[in-house]
């Protein structure tokens, strides 16, 4: 069977979106093809199902220069599947009747240690308007705090060759392997050739992300710049390409709009390969599946020029965090609870922990008890009927979204989905024992991985030092919870006494005095019955929830 392509798609008479081919919707003829006005950093399923899709609709509905030159920061998978495909592929909206689309706004592929040139080409492009990435939590280099990392390795280097690349005069000369890197060089190369500076975009589920990143950056050009001498007079060295002055200016003014993403968008499957294969004809060495829901909330500082997002259902808001906290509290605080709790009573997709009496019960209960009535009014958006709603993705028998998959990189996640709830909880007085279930079965899902090495993979980029700390664990809250509690993601995010890392704590305020650390500790103990076995971890459960009703 043909593989999809370009050439392939007018072999078979597949119909191209109208960018492409043919016309836009107010009857225009298109004579050629849009051209890039986009680069993404991480082109994975998630960019495909959602922005990529969106994209595509807008310049379906009003045209535009709009495709995008996707880039990948480190593997080649995405350009070996899609660039034999002209970056084409399907998107599959799973529901009760599957509807397939094919998706054209993907105008090229790179990889960046391959196409560096090319990468840093498109980026410093003038007709480059936003850069946008999708490169989950940990891509941002940041601390348990959200500040720059500046010990992280790929940091390390990425000032190493930019301090190098600035000392000959020659910005364009470094080679950086992060993010914040690679988009320092790009603003720094278009405002040392006097380019328009573009919009760089977050699109995940980083709380804040905008602001995080226009901080990861400054930081980053301020750790550069600090090895960059002045003159006596205190202007710029001769070797800096662009004037100090106006790179801390530059930055000061990137425009870096917070946003919010939504829509569950399952792993690829060659399931879903031979069914797309069924539908179209074509072979597809990439499609993507996600549910029909989809919501993408953008802070409403872009400037013109951009795509027709709001035509295609986005929304531009000067209130992102609102939307924010309400998916963070009512769809990833339960996706997260379910994946892990899930892990230890061997439960492997999250329809089949809403099938699980008591793990949907705990996600329902989470939400209704310890998360919903504590989150403010949004305007025009009904918070009730929108959790009604996510439990009723949470059924769908169409998305098959694996519990192990949602529990990867829970060190950046439980920051932002979990712990920020149970500190309110704390501070002001109130008891959540269903939160604190929530970050007990993430320990104890931790030291499950450790059992399992190397069988199964543990996946979290501060993987060495979790695993350390599981190895040390013995199931009793008394022995591990100190362990655990002095470690940085719960140390910097909890309301908790600090004290050594010695077994003096046994009886110590943190775990004597402490309400939040009782709470987290009988819930410990409640999950760690799963050293005995599944029916004795349900048992426990079903006691822990009849105590915390």
């Amino acid at each position: 069977m043909s593989r999809l392509s370009l050439a392939t798609c007018q072999q078979t008479g597949t119909a191209l979106p109208s960018y492409l081919a043919g016309t836009i919707s107010g009857g225009a003829p298109v004579t050629h093809p849009a051209g890039i006005g986009l680069v993404h950093l991480g082109p994975g399923a998630f960019f495909r199902g959602h922005q990529a899709w969106y994209t595509h609709q807008a310049m379906q509905l009003a045209g535009g220069d709009w495709r995008i030159c996707a880039v990948s920061l480190r593997s080649s998978d995405v350009f070996e599947a899609l660039a034999p495909q002209d970056g084409l592929y399907t998107l599959a909206t799973m529901e009760q009747q599957t509807d397939y689309e094919l998706i054209g706004a993907i105008a090229e592929v790179l990889v960046a240690p391959k196409h560096y040139e090319q990468v840093l080409a498109r980026m410093t492009a003038p007709t480059t308007h936003i850069i946008s990435m999708t490169i989950t939590e940990k891509g941002y280099c940041l601390t348990a705090a959200g500040v720059l990392d500046r010990t992280l390795p790929s940091i390390v280097a990425d000032v190493a060759a930019l301090r190098q690349a600035l000392s000959q005069g020659d910005i364009a000369s470094a080679r950086c392997v992060s993010a914040p890197g690679l988009l320092l060089q790009a603003v720094w190369l278009r405002l040392d050739a006097g380019t328009k500076l573009p919009v760089l975009l977050s699109c995940d589920n980083l709380t804040d992300n905008g602001h995080k990143l226009k901080a990861a950056i400054r930081a980053l050009a301020a750790e550069v710049l600090a090895a960059a001498g002045t003159v006596a007079d205190g202007t710029d060295s001769a070797n800096t390409p662009a004037s100090r002055k106006a790179l801390e200016a530059a930055l000061s003014q990137l425009i870096c709009p917070c946003s919010m993403v939504d829509s569950i968008t399952p792993a690829t499957d060659d399931a879903l390969r031979d069914a797309v294969k069924a539908a179209t004809g074509l072979a597809d060495a990439w499609p993507i599946k996600r549910e029909a829901f989809v919501q993408w909330v953008i802070e409403d500082v872009i400037p013109e020029p951009k795509p027709a997002w709001a035509q295609a259902g986005v929304t531009f808001t000067n209130d992102v965090a609102a939307f924010e906290k309400a998916k963070l509290r009512l769809l990833n605080a339960p996706h997260s609870t379910m994946a892990y709790l899930g892990c230890l009573l061997e439960v492997d997709t999250v329809l089949a922990a809403m099938q699980h009496p008591l793990l949907c019960r705990v996600a329902s209960d989470l939400v209704q008890q310890e998360l919903l009535p504590f989150i403010a009014p949004i305007q025009g958006m009904d918070l009730s009927a929108y959790s009604a709603a996510i439990f009723q993705r949470f059924l769908n028998p169409s998305v098959r979204h694996l519990l192990a998959q949602i529990a990867w990189d829970g060190s950046q996640k439980l920051p932002m989905r979990l712990l920020p709830a149970l500190a309110e909880h704390s501070a002001a007085g109130r008891r959540a024992p269903l939160l604190c279930l929530a970050v007990a079965s993430w320990l104890q899902f931790i030291r499950l991985r450790a059992s399992q090495q190397p069988d199964v993979p543990f996946v979290d980029p501060l993987a060495g030092e979790l695993l350390t700390i599981a190895a040390q664990c013995n199931g009793d809250a008394a022995h591990d919870l100190p362990l655990w509690l002095n470690h940085p993601v719960l140390a910097a995010n909890l309301p908790l006494d600090k004290a050594p890392l010695d077994n003096s704590l046994l009886n110590n305020s943190l775990l004597d005095n402490s309400e939040l650390a009782q709470q987290l500790s009988a819930a410990y103990q409640c999950v760690s019955s799963v050293s005995q076995g599944i029916p004795a971890l349900e048992a426990a459960l079903t006691a822990y929830l009849q105590h915390a009703g």
